[in-house]
């Protein structure tokens, strides 16, 4: 009697619990908050997709004379990017996966709010969307991962729920999959690079965020693979040359690249002290003139995200050997220039292109040298192994080569701490996090003398 009397109460508190509006709220926002990044992720990709297509149409005419326009509209984009970055969106520079970061580690939800918010949601998608019209070497990627982490931020606080960090990380990994659609790569993301640790409390809200975002995406375009289905297969035999050469070399310039972008990012800041917005704006023309040189230069190669030409790679069209060392140059510039932009895609495009010339010198397939280049070098630069192989290998749909992959994305890693020590994004999340640091001492100073 008693024991039914016991169950017959928890019965009625579980009831009273799950009907209450305090339990369900928070789970309702929650999930519209998921299911919003995967549409706005689409629509990202979409207007991203136009801005490069419109930016070709304009400066591709056959007569040749329409090819030099870049010389004009590269370099005033950028300015036009810079500029309204600085005044109207600040936090909105560079790739978004710093901020992210660093807005896991910042407590205070005021200092959150500077990197994420709403206003920055418009403002890193339109001066994304202007950039790749401008022919900046720049991806909507690593702009998805700041885009999501402020929407699920907002989430927390209409919600009421207390695991902002938990969210941060949940809405980051949702934007990687329903940019790239990939999952798996979104959880490996937020395990590998946003947490750097395996948090139980949070799997959870990652996992569902990533799985209701994807439906969204997957609703409006389908399943589908970013670089298409990859028919190449690496013969350990004849290819293991290959992958060594490709983890090695790919990741020795995946550590230049970002010892590059920090000390150049670092040396740009402290000279930039003295007159921030003249002096980002200068930086911000001179990088765009040089971009518009080296697009020009390679024929147009370099312009927007690289998705095109590491396609091409992958599906076993040769790039020009030279072409991951203009393309390298081109997003070294464009991410210290200033403006929003991420580096995920151009970064996939130069790999594609070192494995392309790797496969020409050692008489491989271009499709498997070019996935073998891409995970090195992606692996280099975000010093990401896992990430790297696994969001390559929901890219292009074959999984045959996992070993390959996973091969060439450690060594590429491996070399990249030998010569970089620091992780590019979580080095790049300090600067942030200072500037919190900053501010926050700057408003107690000014509370003190009052």
């Amino acid at each position: 009697m008693t024991r039914q009397i016991t169950k017959s109460r928890m019965v009625r508190r579980s009831r009273a619990m799950w009907g209450s509006r305090r339990v369900w709220q928070p789970r309702l926002v929650f999930w519209a908050g998921a299911i919003a990044i995967g549409l706005i992720s689409v629509l990202f990709a979409v207007l991203a997709d136009k801005a490069q297509a419109l930016f070709h149409q304009i400066t591709g005419d056959s007569d040749g004379w329409r090819s030099y326009l870049p010389l004009a509209i590269t370099p005033l984009g950028f300015v036009l990017c810079a500029w309204l970055a600085y005044v109207f969106f600040p936090g909105s520079q560079g790739s978004g996966i710093p901020q992210a970061i660093a807005a896991r580690h910042l407590r205070d939800d005021a200092d959150r709010s500077h990197i994420l918010s709403l206003r920055l949601v418009v403002g890193k998608i339109a001066l994304t969307v202007v950039g790749l019209f401008c022919g900046a070497s720049i991806g909507r990627e690593g702009p998805t991962v700041q885009v999501g982490a402020s929407l699920m931020l907002q989430v927390a606080r209409w919600g009421g729920m207390a695991q902002a960090r938990g969210l941060i990380l949940a809405g980051s990994a949702a934007g990687i999959a329903a940019a790239f659609n990939t999952p798996l790569a979104g959880v490996v993301f937020a395990i590998e690079e946003m947490g750097r640790t395996f948090e139980a409390r949070t799997n959870g809200l990652v996992l569902t965020a990533v799985i209701l975002a994807g439906l969204a995406s997957l609703g409006l375009l389908g399943n589908y693979t970013y670089f298409g289905v990859a028919r190449e297969t690496v013969a350990f035999a004849a290819d293991w040359p290959l992958v060594v050469a490709c983890g090695i070399i790919g990741g020795g310039f995946g550590a230049l690249f970002s010892l590059l972008a920090l000390k150049a990012t670092r040396r740009i800041r402290r000279w930039n002290a003295l007159q921030p917005l003249r002096r980002t704006l200068v930086v911000a023309a001179v990088c765009g003139l040089a971009v518009a040189i080296i697009g020009i230069a390679s024929g147009g190669l370099t312009f927007g995200t690289g998705y095109a030409q590491a396609r091409g790679a992958v599906e076993g069209t040769p790039l020009p050997w030279f072409f991951f060392v203009e393309k390298f140059a081109a997003g070294l510039l464009s991410m210290i220039s200033g403006i929003p932009g991420g580096i995920f895609a151009p970064s996939l495009a130069v790999g594609a292109g070192i494995g392309s010339s790797l496969g020409l010198v050692f008489g491989a397939s271009t499709g498997s040298a070019a996935l073998l280049g891409m995970a090195g070098y992606f692996a280099g630069v975000v010093q990401a192994p896992m990430t790297a192989f696994v969001i390559i290998l929901e890219m292009t749909g074959n999984h045959d080569n996992v070993i390959a992959l996973m091969l060439a994305s450690m060594l590429g890693y491996g070399t990249a701490r030998m010569i970089s020590h620091e992780p590019l994004y979580h080095a790049l999340s300090r600067v942030f996090i200072a500037e919190a640091i900053r501010r926050r001492r700057a408003e107690s100073t000014e509370v003190a003398w009052v």
